[in-house]
């Protein structure tokens, strides 16, 4: 059933981002572009999005466009971070990456352009919002895809490799390169939904731990994993000493963080009732899956 609705949402949004770029004037890298973010990966994230957005009966026309800018900017990270002087991947989403397919400067540049992009797509005149919350959503996306988000937590990333890293000091690498974005998701819902600062913050905090589960789950799938489910190289993260959770305490522990901080989440849910019950059943999937 989660399978079958992240393909129906995946769809969506490549639909939406393919629609998007014909409308722009045609470039070299724009071939580039759509290989990094279409017809590929889970685009778990827009299903976040579309399920909190049913907790706020938010109409699904008015998430699209926030939907399509978190994908393109998480498909820039990815371009981005598995060029060779960062980690170096030659496989992303069971196909060659990006930079192996078109090169390494094209890559360079087709990430960069899917970065614009996503702020394209928020500030598009079709995007019919009140200009002020396409501000707050603008300043919040940039906030977490720049150094203090998605980029500062890949530097932090690199960095760490073959350290001694503390619990704490992991966790808010993660949260940097993982959660901000899932921060954004939840928060630019509450944006649309007219929420308060103190109903926002909620949200926000809410994405950051989902970010977090998130990444624990791609941790395990890294060491227990299959290649062919996953979609790219497994077991590369002792190779590589990445500083991890699940390498710091071990599998046990790590397993009982990710079961603790799910029924977290879920107990914060319990508010929101039965309209909550498609992002409950996302988030559960989550720790579970197995690509």
């Amino acid at each position: 059933m989660i399978k079958k609705k992240l393909i129906k949402n995946a769809f969506k949004v490549d639909k939406f981002l393919i629609d998007f770029l014909s409308d722009q004037s045609r470039s070299l890298l724009v071939k580039p572009m759509k290989y990094g973010i279409i017809s590929g990966g889970k685009k778990i994230r827009s299903t976040i999005i579309l399920d909190a957005g049913k907790i706020f009966n938010l109409a699904e026309k008015k998430l699209l466009n926030i939907c399509a800018a978190v994908e393109c900017i998480h498909s820039y990270s990815l371009i981005h971070d598995d060029l060779p002087c960062m980690d170096n991947d030659s496989i992303r989403r069971g196909k060659p990456s990006t930079h192996i397919k078109f090169g390494e400067a094209s890559a360079v540049l087709a990430g960069s352009s899917l970065l614009t992009l996503a702020f394209e797509i928020i500030t598009c005149k079709k995007y019919s919002i009140d200009s002020k919350k396409k501000n707050e959503i603008i300043n919040s996306l940039a906030s977490c895809s720049g150094h203090t988000g998605i980029a500062g937590g890949q530097e932090l990333d690199l960095k760490f490799e073959n350290k001694k890293k503390k619990i704490n000091q992991i966790i808010d690498m993660q949260k940097k390169k993982t959660g901000k974005l899932f921060n954004f998701c939840l928060y630019s819902v509450g944006v649309l939904a007219n929420k308060t600062y103190k109903e926002k913050k909620f949200l926000s905090n809410l994405g950051e731990d989902i970010g977090l589960l998130f990444q624990l789950s791609d941790d395990f799938l890294d060491k227990t994993g299959s290649k062919k489910l996953v979609g790219k190289p497994v077991k590369k993260d002792n190779k590589k000493g990445k500083s991890t959770l699940l390498n710091l305490v071990g599998e046990k522990k790590a397993q009982n963080y990710g079961n603790n901080l799910k029924r977290k989440i879920l107990r914060k849910l319990e508010k929101h009732g039965k309209k909550a019950e498609e992002l409950r059943r996302t988030i559960k999937f989550i720790l579970e899956r197995k690509f």
